[in-house]
């Protein structure tokens, strides 16, 4: 079940559909995993999904260059500053945030209107 959580996990990923919600939700609900160590791990497998996906994506022309490092730095320290916070908060205040933020983006997802 592992394998096809981490496969499922990947593909979700790498299409950018935020395959780590998951991840972390396997880990901490079936495999009694703490958040803040279920997040590092979902850290970890992200990093070769998402080399994999720049790869395909920049062999594809799809990727704006011009962009880049200012979403580059602007992830890193929004990585950095949301690593420091997930200490700070302790796990049952973070998984209460997760658990709501999965929540509201469901619920918007299924009453937002797609345009075509």
């Amino acid at each position: 079940m592992n394998i096809l959580v981490g496969f499922l996990t990947g593909i979700a990923a790498s299409m950018g559909l935020g395959g780590g919600f998951i991840l972390i939700i396997w880990l901490t609900l079936f495999r009694n995993i703490p958040q803040t160590a279920a997040q590092g791990i979902n850290l970890l497998f992200f990093l070769p999904v998402a080399l994999l996906s720049v790869i395909i994506h920049a062999k594809n022309k799809l990727i704006d260059k011009k962009i880049l490092p200012w979403a580059i730095g602007a992830g890193v320290i929004g990585a950095a500053l949301g690593s420091f916070l997930s200490f700070r908060l302790g796990d049952d205040l973070l998984r209460q945030i997760f658990g709501g933020i999965v929540v509201t983006v469901g619920v918007r997802e299924l009453f937002h209107k797609k345009s075509l």
